[in-house]
């Protein structure tokens, strides 16, 4: 029976790293250089939002397949899926304090999905960045403590 469980953990966990499996992107270049139109030019906007406001120690990574933003800890993730884009903030808590400004967004635990040919607001997006970094520090002086 534990083999059965650790096969299947094995499994899972090799499936939970990667959108792509074995042709997950190596860098965030190689994600954004496979993403279609108006896909890539929409998480682009994104991208250049996030940037505005993270730390400049902030470092870009594929984590989970995706992009993803960390400074310490990781801040959000931006994905494209075939029938939509999707931010991904890594503490789903910031969401909740932020449930009136989401409303026209489709919402799942912990992410916003917003159309491939329209990019979320530049406020909101900074916003919920911003909220983020906020909360990476707070736990962060928590760890530090």
């Amino acid at each position: 029976m534990a083999k059965k469980t650790t096969s299947a953990k094995k499994k899972a966990d090799s499936n939970r790293g990667s959108r792509m499996g074995a042709n997950a992107p190596k860098s965030v270049e190689e994600y954004f250089s496979r993403v279609p139109e108006p896909a890539r030019s929409t998480l682009e906007k994104v991208r250049a939002v996030i940037r505005s406001v993270v730390p400049t120690e902030t470092i870009e990574v594929i984590s989970y397949g995706m992009p993803t933003f960390k400074h310490t800890r990781a801040i959000v993730g931006i994905a494209a899926f075939s029938d939509h884009c999707s931010l991904f903030p890594m503490g789903s808590s910031v969401l909740d304090s932020m449930e009136d400004e989401l409303k026209e967004f489709r919402a799942s635990k912990g992410t916003l999905h917003f159309p491939v040919d329209k990019p979320m607001p530049s406020a909101l997006i900074k916003k919920i960045v911003k909220a983020r970094v906020a909360q990476n520090e707070m736990q962060q002086k928590r760890v530090g403590s």
